[in-house]
């Protein structure tokens, strides 16, 4: 058994770490709640507006567009969303493995053909252990998002796609659903996919000024840039209630090892009192 001296100090190193792991909570629980407004906000706005694009293809045969192109994939690019910092649970590695999946789905196109754009710096280790060079550097996006910055990764993969370099683009993403619930996303972003209208459903033929081509012109960027703003945001929230979560699990588990620590103090120093008696009582016979 170990000593008492041996059990108070593990007692300690354990009340530490659970300070730790509490502040931590907290620092995460209020970035979260930040995040999560950010987001709700953001996503019934990018619904309608997927909604809009989605009728406004499906509804018009000649409303086709070059960004729904469908061709043979020689060329992909990935665009992956994970964090810069560990101590979130399985979300990077839900990313990791993902990506390593995917990445092996591809991988008849040859590495040189796999283009991958990662934002935080655990998924961008991941690709250079696989052995694929990362396509620029968007860490700091990871931990403060900014529509800026995001604005400037969405141009270059849609003129990637729009010059024919790359055939299709893909997201790999957790999406926020609440704060126990985070669902990892993967999802076609070019060409853009079109959702046939339901048998039944009501069609909706839109008029428009100047004409459809220039609408489209400027609808599907817009849309295309902000699928990747919401992808950031919906990552960033998503971290951190990972984190949180983590972090209660972890304060709890500390609560009850600090039981049993001190369940096995307390056995220790009354076996050692008693061990000390019967000495003093063994004495007084001799």
């Amino acid at each position: 058994m170990a000593s008492l001296k041996e059990i108070k100090t593990r007692i300690h190193s354990v009340k530490s770490t659970q300070k730790i792991t509490s502040a931590m909570k907290m620092v995460s629980s209020a970035k979260l709640r930040k995040a999560q407004k950010t987001i709700e906000n953001l996503l019934p706005y990018e619904a309608r507006l997927n909604l809009l694009l989605n009728n406004f293809l499906s509804s018009d045969e000649d409303a086709a567009s070059s960004y729904a192109e469908q061709r043979d994939v020689k060329r992909v690019a990935i665009v992956v969303f994970s964090s810069n910092s560990s101590l979130c649970g399985g979300f990077n590695t839900n990313v990791a493995k993902r990506l390593t999946l995917k990445i092996a789905n591809y991988q008849a196109l040859g590495y040189q053909n796999i283009l991958v754009f990662p934002v935080g710096k655990k998924v961008t280790k991941v690709c250079r252990k696989i052995g694929i060079e990362p396509q620029g550097d968007f860490e700091m996006m990871a931990d403060k998002p900014s529509y800026s910055l995001s604005q400037e990764l969405a141009e270059q993969i849609i003129n990637l796609f729009i010059s024919k370099e790359v055939d299709k683009v893909e997201l790999i993403y957790h999406h926020f659903k609440s704060k126990s619930s985070q669902v990892l996303t993967d999802e076609i972003l070019l060409p853009i996919p079109v959702t046939p209208s339901e048998k039944g459903a009501i069609v909706l033929n839109y008029i428009v000024e100047p004409d459809q081509f220039s609408i489209l012109d400027r609808l599907i960027p817009t849309v295309l840039r902000l699928k990747i703003y919401t992808a950031l945001l919906d990552s960033n929230a998503s971290e951190h209630a990972a984190r949180t979560m983590a972090m209660q699990i972890a304060t709890d588990n500390a609560d009850d090892i600090l039981q049993e620590l001190s369940l096995l103090y307390n056995k220790s120093r009354q076996q050692a009192i008693t061990n000390e008696l019967l000495d003093i009582l063994g004495g007084s016979f001799k």
